[in-house]
């Protein structure tokens, strides 16, 4: 939705991505364009079904045998939808992670947290059995875990949810790669050990120069965490700028609505909803998609979404 930073590490351009279920196609990502700066957080926000996950195994062309991906995504210059899958596998882990959702299913239950670890580090860097494990000890010191070296040990079922995705990022910082994709990592978290994931990520960020795109429903999550916000919804991005230009002057109805819906809210005052639900993605989208729920739409807003900037805050909405 907007110029590519002068560092621009990744570029996304156009993304589309449809599925093929049965006799219907159906549209998960339609036009996604986003650039990420080095060492940048951008968070990725919007409801269930809005496309964030998609955006994110797309980017490592993940995104399955029955889907059909259109569009540009350049790695420093290098169109990674162009590429092979060999040459996929090579940059996967080593120049591009992902942190999952749930550690659980990402996990080998049948192997050690110690041998999973090990097999990335001989896959992507070529270390011996020895330095692998080394690393692997000071891998698992460097995220938090107490006792690394009795830890490589156990099994996935053997540790606590939080220290189960700190194995999950300590795989992913492996091969030191350039991004890290984090996909939802604390939404089954509770909230002290949430807090210390966010910082972990904070401090990888600031440490290593990492840049991550943190996807997320929470937008307490992102004031803290993350430098700039795109706001996804029906499979297109609808706003992007930076986090205070999100959480402080939105512009498009459905990021106001998002945040006006937050659980933080005066004592006896209502909580805020979004009437209605996202459009079928198997149906085709005429103009703006969030219509159908909008407060403010009008008929023009069902034939053309007119894209606003101001600087690098930019929204797809008729209205300014």
């Amino acid at each position: 939705m907007t110029a590519a930073p002068a560092q621009s590490l990744l570029q996304v351009t156009d993304l589309a991505l449809q599925f093929r279920a049965g006799n219907r196609v159906i549209r998960a990502l339609r036009g996604v364009s986003f650039s990420l700066a080095s060492s940048e957080i951008l968070a990725i926000v919007g409801e269930s079904g809005s496309g964030k996950s998609v955006t994110g195994l797309s980017i490592l062309r993940l995104h399955g045998k029955n889907a059909t991906l259109q569009g540009k995504i350049s790695l420093s210059g290098e169109d990674l939808a162009a590429k092979s899958e060999s040459e996929m596998r090579k940059i996967r882990g080593r120049r591009i992670a992902m942190i999952f959702q749930e550690p659980m299913t990402a996990l080998n239950p049948v192997f050690t947290v110690g041998f999973q670890l090990n097999e990335v580090l001989a896959l992507h860097m070529g270390l011996s059995p020895k330095d692998a494990r080394d690393e692997s000890i000071r891998l698992m010191g460097k995220v938090g875990i107490p006792e690394p070296e009795l830890r490589l040990g156990s099994y996935p079922f053997q540790l606590s949810g939080g220290m189960r995705q700190r194995v999950l990022i300590a795989m992913a910082l492996a091969a030191r790669p350039e991004i890290l994709i984090a996909d939802e990592p604390t939404t089954a978290l509770d909230v002290t050990i949430q807090a210390q994931i966010l910082r972990l990520l904070r401090e990888i960020n600031e440490r290593e120069k990492t840049s991550l795109i943190f996807i997320t429903h929470d937008l307490g999550i992102v004031a803290r965490l993350a430098h700039r916000v795109a706001v996804m919804y029906a499979g297109e991005i609808v706003e992007t700028g930076t986090v205070g230009e999100i959480l402080g002057a939105p512009k498009h109805p459905y990021t106001k609505g998002l945040l006006a819906s937050v659980a933080d809210v005066p004592p006896g005052r209502r909580l805020s909803a979004i009437p209605g639900s996202p459009p079928p993605l198997s149906e085709a989208i005429h103009g703006c998609a969030f219509a159908a729920r909008c407060s403010v739409a009008t008929q023009a807003c069902r034939e053309e979404i007119p894209l606003h900037a101001d600087g690098a805050h930019a929204w797809r909405c008729i209205h300014e």
